[in-house]
């Protein structure tokens, strides 16, 4: 058995570094039972040289489980341990684009990148065909997408992604920066706005966007599609086709801080006005728990997803329980993933939200 070592990458945000160890542990230990057939045991905290390291022994890393675990969330440096020497091990992520593509949006209620991250990637590791992150090209849907960390992120791994969401303050935000970003960046595109409309009603508007890694690709055809519907996500059937995604991913309304319509969805997590949550002469009731949220929205978005494909959730514990989603999502037909792995994500973003994921899988042939 051969032992390694990955720094944690160091993070801006106090509160998730305070997490990151355990967070990429539990990550760690999802990726080895997915898609490394366990070849990953072990894995730990130690300190070398006065430095923390989360630590691991494999039987051998082959290069392309080396090019899997360079994508883990929270890596900056991968090592292996030879007694008291480190030999530093070549990474190979998939990213295509450079890190600001994540980092550069800076608002209220953005959920962290590196988390963001790390939802898409115990979700792909869920799916029939995990290796397909690395072969393949799943394709993502995050069906409350606000202004588009998520499909930044499936950006960044050169996947195609659409995204659903019901502000149209982000969506024009998220319109606005992808564009800028695209052209500043001088990354060869095609981006449009149309209406969406269906018996002369215009049912929302919808972002084209077409890009290529490099302009080579681009005139290749070789190209991504991001695809952004700023309409409610309980009615995403009416805006993509069933079976049409491999991946749905997204961040559930916290409540506390971040309201939801009574009987929508599609409203990604933004602050609430102040006094929000009771609603208010004026203004619309708003709901503390994302619960009904995801009883009306998770059985359309199963249906959008491939047979073998996976949907990950991430929510606020202290306005709904695992429970209540692991329910929800059974009883639209899929696994809940329920193994140790998957229980090991839970962590505190502040006082009032304690987050956590669920992930589920649709099964082959349905």
């Amino acid at each position: 058995m051969t032992e390694y070592g990955l720094l944690v990458s160091p993070s801006h945000n106090r509160v998730y570094a305070q997490a990151a160890a355990d967070l990429v542990k539990a990550e760690l230990t999802v990726f080895s039972e997915r898609a490394l057939g366990g070849r990953v045991r072990d894995v730990r905290e130690t300190v070398m040289g006065g430095v923390p390291y989360v630590a691991f022994s494999a039987d051998g890393l082959t290069e392309q489980d080396v090019r899997l675990l360079s994508n883990l969330s929270s890596l900056y440096a991968l090592f292996q341990f030879e007694g008291e020497l480190l030999r530093p091990v070549m990474l190979q992520p998939l990213d295509v684009f450079g890190s600001d593509l994540l980092t550069i949006q800076k608002y209220p209620g953005k959920t962290n990148e590196y988390f963001t991250k790390l939802l898409l990637n115990v979700t792909a590791m869920a799916t029939d065909s995990p290796m397909d992150l690395l072969t393949g090209r799943p394709r993502v849907l995050d069906p409350m997408c606000g202004r588009g960390t998520t499909l930044n992120q499936a950006m960044m791994y050169g996947l195609d992604a659409a995204g659903i969401d019901i502000d149209g303050k982000d969506f024009d935000a998220y319109a606005a920066f992808i564009k800028t970003w695209l052209k500043n960046n001088r990354v060869k595109h095609q981006a449009e706005i149309t209406n969406i409309r269906r018996e002369k009603a215009v049912l929302g508007r919808r972002l084209n966007v077409t890009l290529g890694a490099s302009k080579e690709r681009y005139k290749s055809g070789e190209t991504m599609e991001i695809t952004v519907v700023n309409a409610d996500s309980v009615g995403a059937g009416k805006f993509f086709r069933p079976a049409s995604f491999d991946l749905v991913v997204t961040d559930a309304p916290y409540g506390v801080q971040h309201g939801s319509r009574h009987g929508r969805a599609g409203g990604a997590p933004r602050p609430a006005a102040k006094g929000a949550q009771h609603g208010g002469r004026g203004r619309p009731q708003l709901s503390r728990s994302p619960v009904d949220l995801l009883a009306a929205a998770v059985p359309e978005w199963a249906r959008l997803l491939r047979p073998g494909g996976a949907i990950g959730i991430s929510w606020n514990t202290f306005v709904g329980r695992r429970e209540e989603l692991a329910g929800i999502l059974a009883s639209s037909g899929l696994d809940v993933q329920d193994g140790d792995a998957y229980r090991g994500f839970r962590h505190r973003v502040d006082q009032a939200i304690s987050r956590d994921l669920i992930v589920a899988r649709k099964p082959s042939g349905t």
